[in-house]
């Protein structure tokens, strides 16, 4: 920034900070359209920069704020300055895109105007579940998953057996039993037997490697163990759902219900679209001249 001009926002600061400390009329030589800077024909006058400036400052955070308000406004005018003398030939484009852009944003505050007016935010399980069955083919797992669960049993332990026993029992008293010991001897117990857990995040809870591929396990029966220096693992999988496979309803539901709520939102946008323009029709308020005339007649609804 020239030295004069350096000199002359110096100056101005201080007057704006005593400006800030006093009464809050201004004094004429002060007034709104006081000019702070001026970059070619753009110039800063000081009500603008009043309006900007937050409240509650200090006299020497006020001062602060209006010297880098400046000095962003003059470094931004110059390259504003810059950009169109460069790219003259581009600003017919730019404007149209400018155009362009807050038609867009005109449009989505309406479609969202009247989504939030009328969009019902609930659904059946018996909506969910359609959706599910007609798009099965599209909801297709790229990893295994499995159901079952793990149980930790410290190496002393005498009754294995028989919590091997109970682990894999089909009865709902007997399973019972299985987690009241666990609970009552403290046992680590992971439980996924009513619902889905990645393979590679199951194997998280076994003594596993990660060189190594387990994929075999999930084709076994029964309990199964593996074992460290402290503990026995006894896990069970009961069931087993492959890459490829489709992913069980309860996995989507949640995307099941944001695709059907977007279809919703979607139904309300067209719905409004179709009644402002047969209402326009109607009404005369848009006309068509030529062939789009011909082809306006020709697609009107009956």
């Amino acid at each position: 920034m020239p030295f004069d001009m350096q000199r002359t926002t110096k100056y101005i600061l201080m007057s704006f900070a005593l400006l800030l400390a006093s009464c809050q009329e201004l004094p004429r030589y002060f007034s709104g359209e006081q000019l702070l800077a001026k970059v070619g024909d753009k110039e800063l006058v000081a009500d603008e920069l009043r309006r900007s400036l937050p409240g509650g400052l200090s006299e020497v955070d006020s001062a602060a704020y209006a010297h880098v308000y400046i000095d962003r406004w003059v470094r931004r005018q110059l390259k504003l300055q810059e950009a169109e003398q460069l790219f003259s030939s581009s600003v017919e484009d730019i404007d149209r895109q400018v155009e362009e852009y807050r038609q867009s944003l005109l449009i989505r505050k309406l479609d969202q105007f009247y989504v939030d007016r009328q969009v019902d935010t609930t659904f059946t399980e018996q909506e969910i579940s359609t959706y599910y069955n007609v798009h099965k083919s599209d909801f297709k797992l790229d990893r295994p998953i499995v159901r079952g669960c793990v149980v930790r049993v410290p190496k002393g332990y005498r009754q294995r057996a028989r919590l091997k026993e109970l682990m894999t029992s089909k009865q709902e008293a007997r399973q019972q039993d299985f987690r009241d010991i666990c609970l009552k001897q403290e046992f680590k117990l992971d439980d996924w037997s009513r619902r889905w857990i990645d393979w590679s995040d199951f194997l998280n809870f076994l003594p596993t490697f990660r060189s190594q591929n387990y994929d075999a396990l999930m084709q076994k029966q029964g309990v199964q163990e593996m074992a460290d220096k402290e503990f026995y693992y006894y896990f069970v999988i009961e069931q087993v759902l492959r890459a490829g496979d489709a992913t069980p309803l309860e996995e989507v539901r949640q995307t099941i219900r944001r695709i059907l709520f977007n279809g919703r939102q979607q139904q309300i946008i067209r719905d409004h679209e179709e009644q402002l323009y047969q209402t326009s029709l109607e009404t005369r308020a848009i006309r068509f001249y030529g062939d789009a005339a011909e082809e306006s007649q020709t697609q009107k609804p009956e």
